[in-house]
């Protein structure tokens, strides 16, 4: 991390701090915060200097498709609020608005958002957004209205370039298509720290440490897991990263279809049962694959631990000069 304090997070507007207003301000998704959000977000951390006021960026908790539209099923997120905020404020952000999404939010018009959000709860002093930025109901905003509603309260504004590798543009979705693929050296490319999944350790077959290779059932993850496969990773006990070994998907060896994320911290040996693990993702060694025997795939946990053990930890990408 960029400095000990996490950006404050607010989830509540009725009580705006005062200390807060004159700010620079984001308004977006920012799930993953990848690349370009850093690029934007660099702009914004300058900006708030110039102005001498908070950088603040605000998103939605739930997102509005949830409002809009009730009966589909949401994709799962690329990071929870609360990662969101913690690499948001590794950028430099003072505070993170997860704004509560309701009918009446997504109801508003373009110009009633900004009007009754951005200028009359937040009083904010400058704005900056990428070129497709989009907002009130039916997205019908976009970044030419937002420049003359700034421009007409008196605002700064400006539009952060959207930021690109030989691929195109990174973007989330781009990154949410390379996950479902097993893909991670790309996705980690394209992200500002290394891809994580944070759940509950719960009580699994103990397969492993029949093997002699104990691993730790991750439940209730939030965010969207990668492929079926063996990853190479690191596990955050006590403060510390530790090398791990990461198996996403079923055991067919066992004849086991149901999926699971099961979590090997290499060097380590211990019940972590009912507590909290947050792993990172780096890259994918293997696909799942069934064994003959017990042997031939303890053979294999083996080799994969080596590899997972020789992989460096993957420290944040350097991105205010992306």
């Amino acid at each position: 991390m960029s400095g000990d304090l996490m950006a404050q997070l607010i989830t509540d507007l009725n009580n705006f701090p005062n200390s807060l207003h004159g700010s620079a301000l984001a308004v977006g998704n920012f799930d993953g915060v990848h690349r370009g959000h850093a690029r934007l977000i660099a702009q914004l951390v300058q900006k708030a200097r110039e102005i001498k006021g908070p950088a603040i960026v605000l998103t939605f908790d739930p997102p509005p498709q949830a409002v809009l539209y009730p009966d589909r099923p949401l994709s799962a997120p690329l990071t929870s609020i609360r990662r969101r905020c913690e690499l948001l404020s590794d950028l430099g952000v003072t505070a993170m608005i997860a704004f509560p999404t309701d009918r009446a939010l997504v109801s508003l018009s373009a110009t009633d958002f900004f009007q009754q959000v951005i200028v009359e709860k937040l009083r904010a002093g400058a704005m900056v957004e990428g070129p497709n930025f989009q907002f009130g109901r039916d997205r019908a905003g976009n970044v030419e209205l937002l420049r003359e509603l700034c421009r007409m309260s008196g605002m700064f504004f400006s539009v952060a370039a959207a930021t690109e590798d030989e691929a195109g543009m990174i973007s989330s979705s781009r990154i949410r298509s390379l996950l479902a693929k097993g893909e991670m050296l790309a996705v980690n490319q394209m992200l500002t720290q290394s891809y994580q999944l944070d759940g509950l350790v719960s009580d699994g077959a103990r397969r492993g440490r029949e093997l002699g290779f104990p691993t730790a059932n991750l439940m209730h993850i939030e965010s969207q897991i990668p492929a079926h496969g063996v990853y190479a990773g690191s596990a955050r006990l006590q403060g510390k990263w530790l090398p791990a070994a990461i198996n996403i998907g079923p055991n067919p060896t066992f004849d086991e279809a149901d999926a699971k994320v099961e979590v090997h911290i290499i060097g380590w040996n211990g019940s972590l049962y009912g507590q909290q693990l947050t792993c990172a993702v780096e890259h994918k060694i293997r696909d799942v694959m069934k064994f003959e025997s017990l042997e031939r795939l303890k053979e294999q946990i083996r080799k994969d631990i080596t590899i997972a053990s020789s992989h460096p930890l993957r420290s944040s990408v350097e991105t205010s000069g992306s």
